[in-house]
């Protein structure tokens, strides 16, 4: 998952390959070199307890509201992808990095505290311990039959915009490998048409192949949530290289 695969890749851990298929998988999900590939999409969202709220809020502005005092809490920034994940998605929403920061540092007044797990929110959240919480979108979808109380939502910027970007799960070979072989293999079949087709179904991932359009309902599931999100993509060199000073100032912003 990004950004942590790219620091694996920029230290030699990662050899350039070519596994078959590799030409169906868009350049934006895949390394330049060759050392990495995206396996599914993924994608950033918060989740909200239906049965507690009714309607998800609709921006992001909405969280300030004091009912969500104690009932707010998102995962750790550089602790957790989906922590990172979040103050990547406000920095953009908010236009840049200083009106992010900025509403990060109003949101304490609602959010719990750090969390160094995404997973254990979804709980919270059905629980109605938490009424918000951040996630992704494959690991909330598979939660759902156990968590009937949540929903996914993308709350909108100051610009009305709703957003997203793809969190993929990377594949890639490792320098040394003993069965190297057998890992292109297998990267090649976990690309092939064949296993993309069943992403959805079988791990409610979304296909990285530009050839394969799934016709299971989770597909369908998935597509009809994110109708009207703006998928945007990220500048992964970027936030790799900036992580460290943006992780700082969130603490600072913050308090935590």
């Amino acid at each position: 998952m990004p950004p942590f695969i790219q620091p694996a890749a920029a230290n030699g851990l990662l050899p350039a390959t070519t596994p078959a298929g590799a030409d169906q998988i868009p350049a934006g999900s895949t390394d330049a070199g060759g050392m990495y590939y995206a396996l599914d999409n993924n994608y950033m969202n918060f989740i909200y307890n239906a049965q507690a709220l009714g309607d998800a809020p609709k921006t992001f502005d909405d969280l300030l509201d004091p009912k969500y005092k104690g009932k707010i809490q998102y995962s750790t920034p550089g602790q957790a992808g989906d922590g990172t994940a979040v103050m990547v998605q406000v920095n953009h929403a908010f236009g840049g990095k200083d009106a992010g920061f900025d509403f990060m540092k109003k949101l304490q007044a609602n959010n719990v505290g750090p969390s160094s797990s995404t997973g254990k929110l979804t709980d919270l959240v059905n629980k109605g311990e938490l009424l918000v919480a951040n996630g992704d979108l494959q690991m909330n979808l598979a939660q759902m039959a156990q968590n009937p109380n949540i929903k996914v939502f993308w709350p909108a910027g100051p610009d009305g915009t709703r957003s997203t970007f793809a969190l993929p799960y990377y594949i890639g070979l490792v320098k040394g490998a003993p069965h190297a072989d057998a890992g292109k293999k297998l990267m090649e079949f976990l690309l092939s048409k064949d296993a993309q087709s069943e992403v959805s179904a079988v791990a409610q991932g979304m296909p990285v192949r530009q050839d394969v359009q799934p016709t299971d309902d989770n597909f369908k599931n998935a597509q009809s949530m994110m109708q009207g999100v703006t998928v945007w993509t990220p500048d992964w060199a970027s936030v790799l290289n900036e992580l460290q000073g943006d992780v700082a100032r969130w603490h600072e912003a913050t308090g935590s």
